[in-house]
């Protein structure tokens, strides 16, 4: 356990997470923040939440395009992996104790299908200026809007390839569906004045996944077959 991470008694000490305990408030804003976004993707979005090792836990939301986010925080998570609705998880997290305990929701385990990426051994390829990004981002919601029916952006604009990153003889696209969870999800500073001058864009790769590490959280695209990751 996390040292300082008071868990309660009772029922309470037996299923939920536990959040901090340094800044902890900073921790609740950054997991309420991710939630509300998966939220705005999808109202009945489903949130995996999962145990890492040194005290931290992973939130998880397939976003709709696709592609999988996730954000990390210090915490606590009994048990070790665990599926909850969105709206149940913020209405915990807007109820956090002093303690840093919240009610996550009933579980719906059942409702998460698909894999989950490993937390290790991505071999990193190449880093992208977050400016690039962004005008990347910018450009793709405009042909969007241009191009968009009832059924959302036109498959062809997000299987588009947008940027080509390589290392040595390994050479990997990054769709544009990427580019629209990193803005969707919030990852991406909104503009360019908000944004370092050499901030970046991590690309990481598995056989299997596509990763994409940005300031506020990460996206994951499944280099294969994509409906694998679908909830």
């Amino acid at each position: 356990m996390a040292k300082g991470i008071k868990e309660g008694t009772g029922a309470r000490a037996e299923r939920g997470l536990w959040l901090g305990p340094e800044s902890r408030a900073a921790h609740r804003a950054d997991l309420a923040t991710f939630v509300d976004h998966a939220i705005r993707l999808d109202d009945a979005a489903v949130i995996r939440l999962r145990a890492r090792s040194a005290g931290l836990l992973t939130a998880w939301v397939a976003t709709g395009f696709d592609v999988l986010a996730s954000r990390v925080v210090v915490g606590k998570l009994r048990p070790g992996d665990l599926s909850v609705g969105a709206n149940e998880l913020a209405r915990g997290l807007s109820a956090m104790d002093d303690s840093g305990y919240v009610d996550p929701g009933f579980s719906i385990d059942s409702a998460w299908r698909g894999a989950l990426p490993p937390e290790s051994g991505f071999t990193h390829l190449d880093d992208v200026p977050a400016r690039v990004m962004l005008d990347l981002a910018q450009r793709g919601a405009q042909l969007a809007k241009e191009h968009s029916s009832s059924h959302g952006p036109p498959v062809s604009l997000l299987d588009q390839e947008v940027i080509r990153v390589s290392s040595g003889d390994v050479s990997v696209g990054l769709p544009m569906r990427c580019v629209f969870a990193l803005t969707a999800m919030g990852f991406l500073p909104q503009s360019p004045e908000t944004m370092d001058a050499d901030e970046i864009i991590r690309v990481r790769i598995l056989p299997a996944w596509l990763r994409v590490d940005a300031r506020f959280g990460s996206v994951y695209r499944r280099r294969g077959h994509p409906a694998l990751v679908l909830r």
